[in-house]
């Protein structure tokens, strides 16, 4: 009973906070197909779409920060915490640099980008201008990842749950004032408000973490600090993570360009769909940050007990939010798709594929809880491989229903069978692999 409440003591501000990130996608979606610009509702919402994918695909590149961070944070502190501080600094560091080498190679970039990325002429300046925009937030959104990674890592849900929650509450005001604007006040910028508004949302919310690092935590950064792990040891984690973070990228993005090839109307419906996916997913995440949080704090510790309980309580509650989320998309899902757009040709389009929501809560369980008892364990190397192993699934799913039902109509369900493929063999191949979390308790 006391590490249940544990549990949802890390879990529930986490929840609380990841019910904001979703909301943030599906507020940028709603406005840009509410938006009059001269453009159609499909292409800005494409726009939107790959105007993220792109952001999507340079900020999983550095997903390492948080998990990496994360993890080694949780082990440090269960050995007493000493090395914690040598922990953020170092991924700090880290963070600044690279947010500010994409700011140096942002066109670069983009090029290289739309050299793989098929869409119309309308969609690709839209995505262009949003990337433009809401590059120049890079170096803080990084610090973000390393900052919210330490904070888990120190037991500590309630600061990253306020940087969120002050992040994408800026972000839904900003977006919306700037770009809709205030009735007979001001008329709006349009399209590019959403990105300013990411922008000023991101930079408030390193501030807040700064002010909060320095009031909660400024005595860690006064001891006699020695690195926690070597730096061979913290290279080769942050390798793994890197290597894990491409095989993600890899289905994400290859989710969203290949519906893509179909038009903006197939672009629109896939990324209403995956914004709606995603919102069990954030549910979910609060019990994988608590399993990282206690699974690393109790092998710091040399507790056996305590990692099994913790694995135990993150998976029943957890599944308790998908039983939870079965009876919402089951329900609710035509409701929640009409809300994302005012475009009828759409919803009408979307409602064919509502019933693949339903697999989200049943497959993804698994998957998400054991990430982040994989990464609270710092066992790398199988989140590496059933990450790369899943990313060659996805494509092989896509590749034979595309050869078995060639029709352009299936497309899309195609794609969406490639989605939970990938998520089954995460899920299956980390169940099997639970070994290697045990024994990191005997530093093997």
């Amino acid at each position: 009973m006391r590490l249940s409440r544990e549990v949802l003591r890390l879990a529930v501000p986490s929840i609380l906070a990841n019910i904001t990130v979703p909301l943030v996608g599906m507020v940028d979606v709603a406005i840009a197909g509410h938006l009059s610009a001269g453009y159609s509702s499909s292409a800005l919402i494409g726009g939107i779409s790959i105007g993220t994918m792109l952001f999507d695909l340079l900020y999983w590149n550095f997903g390492f920060l948080r998990t990496g961070t994360g993890g080694l944070t949780a082990q440090a502190f269960g050995r007493g915490g000493q090395g914690v501080g040598s922990i953020l600094t170092r991924a700090m560091r880290i963070a600044l640099l690279s947010g500010l080498g994409l700011i140096a190679i942002q066109l670069l970039v983009v090029w290289l980008a739309f050299l793989l990325v098929p869409c119309s002429a309308e969609v690709r300046e839209l995505a262009t201008r949003y990337f433009y925009i809401r590059v120049w937030a890079a170096p803080a959104t990084l610090s973000l990842f390393a900052l919210k990674g330490w904070f888990i890592g120190m037991q500590d849900s309630v600061r990253p749950m306020a940087a969120d929650l002050i992040v994408n509450g800026v972000n839904i005001a900003a977006s919306a004032l700037l770009a809709l604007g205030l009735p007979g006040v001001f008329d709006g910028i349009g399209f590019p408000g959403i990105a300013i508004g990411t922008v000023i949302a991101q930079w408030t919310g390193l501030g807040y973490c700064m002010i909060a690092l320095r009031r909660r935590y400024r005595g860690v950064f006064g001891r006699d600090e020695q690195p926690a792990v070597e730096s061979r040891g913290f290279f080769a984690l942050n390798r793994d993570l890197f290597l894990r973070s491409l095989g993600m990228m890899a289905v994400y993005i290859g989710f969203t360009v290949l519906s893509a090839r179909f038009g903006d109307r197939v672009l629109a419906v896939s990324t209403i769909l995956m914004k709606l996916l995603m919102l069990f997913s954030y549910f979910t995440d609060g019990f994988a940050y608590a399993a990282e949080a206690l699974t690393g704090r109790f092998i710091g510790e040399r507790s056996p007990d305590g990692l099994r309980c913790a694995i135990r309580c993150s998976f029943l509650w957890s599944g308790a939010v998908a039983l939870g989320f079965l009876l919402l998309y089951g329900l609710g899902g035509g409701w929640l798709f009409s809300l994302m757009t005012s475009s009828a040709e759409v919803v009408t389009a979307g409602r064919a594929y509502i019933p693949w929501l339903l697999l989200m809560p049943v497959v993804g369980c698994a998957a998400f809880v054991w990430d982040g008892v994989f990464i609270g364990a710092t066992a790398s190397a199988p989140l590496r491989n059933s990450t790369l192993l899943c990313a060659v699934g996805f494509f092989a799913v896509w590749l034979v229903g595309r050869y078995s039902f060639p029709s352009p109509g299936m497309a899309l369900h195609i794609l969406m069978a490639a989605y939970f493929a990938h998520l089954l063999i995460r899920g299956v191949y980390l169940t099997l692999r639970q070994g290697v979390v045990y024994g990191a308790l005997r530093g093997r």
